[in-house]
């Protein structure tokens, strides 16, 4: 292949992976167990809310990385 065909497969790749991202941001809010797994961390006190998805995060993680092998295998 040349130049030209891998850098456009990697637009391609790039923009189907933007518009998931967005099409997940934007259904984000209407996922009852997303962000609330087991394994997120969350603490509330007086002055101070924290909140970190930690299992959220790494669910999301082996799923992209699930979905990136799938394309680039040979």
């Amino acid at each position: 292949m040349n130049d030209f065909s891998q850098f456009g497969k990697i637009l391609l790749i790039t923009g189907l992976v933007m518009a998931v991202v967005g099409l997940l941001m934007i259904l984000g809010g209407k996922i009852p167990w997303i962000g609330k797994l087991p394994g997120d961390l969350f603490y509330k006190g007086e002055k101070l809310t924290f909140y970190f998805p930690l299992a959220t995060s790494i669910l999301v993680s082996v799923v992209l990385t699930l979905i990136l092998w799938l394309i680039n295998r040979k």
